[in-house]
């Protein structure tokens, strides 16, 4: 299973991005996902998590309100709408996936994308 993530970029604070993950090589039933995000000199830190029908959520709390996590299991497509982006959201975002369940723990999650860098400018 593989995991790539995109949508990225430069934005000044106050606009949005959107990112997206996909899933490749998926045989089973639909991961429970995740973002995470590194910024530099911090430690990875969790941002949102879904569950596999989409029906639960769960945000790290300084994001509530403007990040949104969905998903799109036809395509095994994982998004994450960011809204009144700050500077303190500036960081590599990586999407993550586990069979288990839903987890705000990085050591929960088996399969990590490669990172997408997201730059706010203030």
């Amino acid at each position: 299973v593989q995991l790539q993530a995109s949508g990225g970029g430069l934005v000044q604070a106050g606009g949005s991005l959107r990112l997206s993950c996909v899933v490749i090589g998926r045989t089973r039933s639909p991961y429970i996902m995740a973002w995470f995000r590194q910024a530099p000199g911090k430690e990875r830190e969790f941002v949102a998590a879904i569950n596999r029908s989409g029906g639960t959520t769960e945000y790290k709390s300084s994001v509530k309100g403007r990040f949104t996590i969905s998903r799109d299991n036809a395509n095994d497509m994982v998004y994450l709408q960011m809204n009144t982006l700050q500077p303190e959201d500036a960081a590599v975002y990586y999407c993550a996936a586990n069979q288990e369940f839903i987890s705000a723990r990085q050591a929960d999650y088996e399969y990590w994308g490669q990172g997408t860098q997201v730059t706010v400018s203030s």
